[in-house]
């Protein structure tokens, strides 16, 4: 075989082994990209968040139809039956008690609320925040309720809203922030366990908005 010929040869078979290895440090260098995007989009959208967690308690500007409650805080349940005492509101939806939860055990509780729990205070029974939103959709419509104060920790406000906000596009929210006095004392990130509950319930509101964006129609047919 003349060299010529063979040198040819030996050119096609080394590029012939090479092109794999580039191959793969491309993938391998798009993948690194994709990674590094993906990070600082969850960054930058975990910044988002905490500058929506409300800071301060709200000061409501007008009343509402209605009054809903997510449960998951003692103080969530008081703030929002002293605010039905105060007629920010005409009746009043605690969602998610739990099942041994009834409206004499929270008049015990609070004995100088016991008239409005006993007149304006309903209950359901789900068990997370899709579930509460459906059953608030279900109240407000058989009520003719146009306008919602909702109450519940402020770290769960941004999705508890995104939620009801779905289920119910043509009726209007008002937020009405819980903040413990943990809270109020020392920022989030210098505590492990707050810092960790931030993190998590944005993973959940992240979750969540994929849902609705990949079901938008879900609110019509639940």
């Amino acid at each position: 075989m003349p060299a010529a010929q063979s040198n040819f040869g030996n050119d096609r078979m080394t590029r012939s082994a090479q092109a794999p290895r580039h191959l793969t440090r491309r993938i391998g260098r798009s993948s690194l990209l994709v990674c590094a995007a993906a990070g600082l989009a969850l960054a930058g959208g975990f910044a988002w968040f905490v500058g929506r967690v409300p800071a301060h308690e709200a000061k409501l500007s007008r009343d509402a139809d209605g009054i809903v409650a997510l449960t998951g805080g003692a103080s969530r349940i008081a703030d929002a039956i002293e605010l039905l005492a105060s007629g920010r509101g005409r009746r009043l939806l605690i969602s998610g008690v739990n099942r041994t939860t009834s409206s004499r055990e929270i008049s015990r509780l609070n004995p100088e609320l016991e008239k409005w729990v006993r007149c304006c205070v309903d209950f359901d029974r789900s068990v997370n925040t899709l579930g509460n939103a459906i059953e608030i959709r279900r109240w407000a419509e058989q009520n003719g309720l146009h306008s919602l104060i909702v109450v519940t920790s402020n770290y769960h406000m941004p999705r508890a809203l995104a939620e009801i906000a779905h289920q119910l596009p043509g009726v209007a929210l008002m937020p009405f922030p819980v903040i413990t006095e943990r809270q109020r004392a020392e920022p989030w990130w210098a505590s492990r366990t707050t810092a960790r509950l931030m993190l998590t319930e944005y993973m959940k509101l992240i979750f969540a908005r994929l849902r609705m964006g990949l079901n938008p129609a879900a609110a019509a047919m639940s």
